[in-house]
């Protein structure tokens, strides 16, 4: 038997989590511990049949608990002309929040 699961839309970027798992999205307002709701739901799956939204599954919500707020691996961003003598070196480090998901409602 298959657990609950949504596709959840976040940040420009689409997510599939299911109950009692995890996920980072990108920076979202709060603390940790605070309960964050999620109502971009785009799909729900599992139990008997998929609801596909258009765009959207009406009434569907995710609810959760942001477990962390932090940044992501460092990473080097590179940009070279050849024979142009132009080089330009820049780091980045992106924002985001881990949320441990409680439930789905469809």
């Amino acid at each position: 038997r298959l657990s609950m699961y949504a596709v959840i839309r976040s940040g420009g970027k689409q997510y599939r989590v299911s109950q009692g798992g995890s996920v980072r999205v990108e920076k979202l307002p709060g603390e940790i511990g605070d309960s964050i709701t999620l109502d971009d739901v785009l799909m729900i799956g599992g139990e008997d049949a998929v609801k596909i939204g258009t765009p959207r599954v009406d009434g569907a919500q995710v609810t959760g608990t942001i477990v962390n707020q932090g940044r992501g691996e460092k990473i080097t961003v590179f940009k070279m002309k050849r024979r142009k003598g132009y080089r330009r070196k820049n780091g980045h480090r992106q924002d985001y929040t881990e949320i441990r998901v409680d439930q789905i409602q469809s």
